[in-house]
């Protein structure tokens, strides 16, 4: 469950969220453990898994924004393959409401931050640029969030269920301009895990066709494309090759989408549309439950919340559900090939901290 536990503590999170994966995979002890979080306390993963019983092995502690738990999930596939470990176990968790009271407060010591650059106002300002460029309308960037909240009806785990309106999307209060409210994602608090590799082996089974993850180029003003699209199209075009598949092959996505521009962007980085038609995507209904290729079936970061480190395990939870036809209400018919995307962002002059894209397929 995603949203702001403040009773509940981040160990008593993960302990939840690991119970679950280990009896799903049938692992009593894993053989190492990467965990993905970017606020957590020093020696939170080791805090909450000793209680588990989880001592003994390398438990290695990542941080890459946004991806950070995808870069955890990419590391484990990495060392699975590898032969280095038989069986990861990956974690994501985070937990914001014992940190933050509202949005996420500027570092002091984040330059591009204090001068106004935070996340919403760079999503705001690639918004303004695409528009500028390409002729995107607000409705069109409102329809993502009416799209993923429409999804997040029917996500039990979600933080937001309810459904909006084009009108309330875009009668919400501006945040930065032209990004309003409904269009941003919330902070929350959440845990969310996975077992990479040994378990007992049955049809439910999804297997990992290719995972790829890349830092940003060097990004400035002068860059032709708006931030973000580059590095997700490059570790896209990685994860393609690898799987051998192509975007036309893949049934259900979960991407980030912690501002509706962001969707928009991504669905053109990953080849669904080509530049300035990612917008069209959403409003035929392209990306919506029935469409062609659904994309944030779980509601996303929209419906669901946005717990930094625990996002990319939720991403996964949602792609390994609906590839074993688990899904309930949102599934998405017949569902064979899954693609994963995640992108972390932050660190001025990069395109992007960190960008995992990942090609997941049933065992049927």
């Amino acid at each position: 469950m995603f949203g702001k536990q403040p009773d509940t503590s981040a160990s008593e999170l993960v302990w939840t969220a690991v119970t679950e994966a280990l009896e799903d995979a049938d692992v009593a002890t894993p053989d190492a453990v990467f965990v993905g979080t970017c606020f957590g306390e020093p020696g939170i993963a080791q805090r909450a898994l000793h209680r588990m019983g989880i001592v003994g092995v390398p438990i290695t502690v990542l941080e890459n924004a946004c991806a950070s738990s995808t870069h955890a999930f990419h590391e484990a596939v990495v060392a699975v393959e590898n032969g280095r470990y038989q069986s990861v176990l990956v974690v994501g968790v985070e937990h914001l409401t014992s940190r933050f009271a509202g949005a996420i407060p500027v570092d002091p010591r984040d330059h591009e931050g204090r001068a106004g650059l935070g996340l919403p106002a760079l999503y705001a300002m690639s918004a303004s640029r695409y528009q500028g460029q390409y002729g995107l309308t607000t409705e069109a960037m409102a329809a993502v969030s009416v799209k993923n909240h429409a999804h997040g009806v029917f996500n039990a785990r979600a933080q937001h269920r309810s459904e909006v309106t084009m009108e309330q999307v875009l009668d919400s209060r501006m945040i930065s301009d032209p990004l309003t409210l409904l269009q941003c994602c919330a902070i929350a608090d959440g845990a969310g895990a996975a077992i990479i590799g040994a378990g007992r082996r049955s049809s439910r089974d999804v297997g990992v066709r290719s995972s790829a993850m890349l830092t940003g180029q060097l990004w400035n003003h002068r860059t032709e494309d708006v931030w973000g699209y580059g590095l997700i199209a490059s570790t896209a075009a990685q994860a393609y090759e690898k799987a051998g598949c192509r975007i036309e092959d893949i049934d259900v996505i979960e991407l980030h989408d912690a501002f509706t521009i962001g969707e928009i962007v991504t669905t053109e980085a990953l080849g669904m549309a080509k530049l300035g038609d990612g917008g069209e995507l959403v409003l035929s209904g392209h990306t919506r439950l029935g469409g062609a290729q659904p994309v944030n079936p779980s509601g996303g970061l929209l419906s669901r919340g946005h717990p930094l480190g625990a996002t990319g395990t939720a991403q996964l939870a949602e792609l390994v559900w609906q590839l074993r036809g688990e899904a309930g209400a949102r599934q998405v018919p017949n569902a064979c090939l899954a693609l994963l995307e995640t992108m972390g962002g932050g660190a001025g002059g990069v395109d992007g901290n960190a960008c995992v894209v990942a090609v997941l397929e049933s065992s049927e």
